[in-house]
């Protein structure tokens, strides 16, 4: 493991949550491909089943590897802690599931990828657990909507396919007047590996490409990119392009990408 003094992305992205293999100095992140792990004694395996001490139980609920790229999601985001799962659709359900039970209700953006939407519309709902769309263009309407039995306001950054920035700011504050917290899914900005600054600060954070023959970064031509005005980014990364017609890889017209060395 690592304990890097540097808020700088782009070493984030390849250092944070592990520098080396001590035995090996490999550092390469090993793959490890384990369900169990050995226990030193009874006491000891009674203690991590009951967190009265840290350590790795079964694969299922941590793992060496996955806990690299936990502590690597936490310190590109400045967080306290991250939790990886294995789809999107989890990490809405746990982020929702952790805050309600049946006869609570959450309020949301209109706005939502497909899948969320029937998330919300039918899944929560079998479990007693309503949810209240309103349209984001209305920071007040959450306000409006929330009663003592609301328990979170959620809302994508650019939701997915509309791409219309989500007033953060301000249904976040209706929020900490109500104690009621804002859960955001972040898919466009998450790491904040490009940091823009603009009238619209929520959608940066780009992901590094692996894997490509040629070994260069490319951005995604979208979300109205152009229009962001910015420092010369420390850190360029990729979007997938999905959905496409031609599905191929475009160059983000902004902060002089093509200028990027590879």
């Amino acid at each position: 493991m690592s304990d890097l003094n540097t808020t700088n992305p782009a070493t984030l992205a390849l250092h944070a949550g592990y520098r080396a293999d001590p035995a090996t100095n490999a550092v390469a992140v090993p793959i490890y491909q384990t369900t169990s792990y050995q226990f030193g004694s009874a006491e000891q395996a009674a203690n991590l089943f009951g967190l009265g001490e840290l350590g790795n139980i079964y694969t299922r609920i941590m793992n060496p590897t996955t806990d690299v790229l936990e502590q690597r999601l936490t310190a590109l985001e400045g967080g306290a802690a991250a939790v990886a799962v294995s789809s999107g659709q989890t990490a809405s359900a746990y982020a929702i599931q952790n805050l309600v039970t049946a006869g609570d209700n959450i309020v949301s953006s209109t706005d939502l990828y497909g899948g969320t939407w029937n998330l919300f519309k039918n899944t929560l709902a079998q479990q007693g657990v309503e949810v209240r769309f309103v349209d984001p263009a209305n920071p007040q309407a959450f306000a409006e909507a929330s009663d003592s039995r609301t328990r979170a306001y959620y809302a994508e950054t650019l939701p997915n396919p509309k791409l219309e920035v989500f007033p953060i700011g301000e249904v976040a504050e209706i929020g900490r007047e109500r104690g009621i917290p804002l859960i955001v899914d972040n898919t466009l900005g998450a790491c904040g590996a490009l940091n823009f600054s603009c009238s619209r600060p929520a959608a940066s954070g780009f992901f590094p490409a692996r894997g490509l023959r040629r070994p260069k970064f490319f951005l995604l031509e979208a979300c109205g990119a152009r229009n962001f005005s910015c420092s010369r980014p420390a850190a360029p990364g990729i979007f997938l392009a999905r959905g496409l017609r031609r599905p191929k890889f475009s160059l983000l017209e902004a902060c002089g990408a093509r200028d990027f060395p590879c």
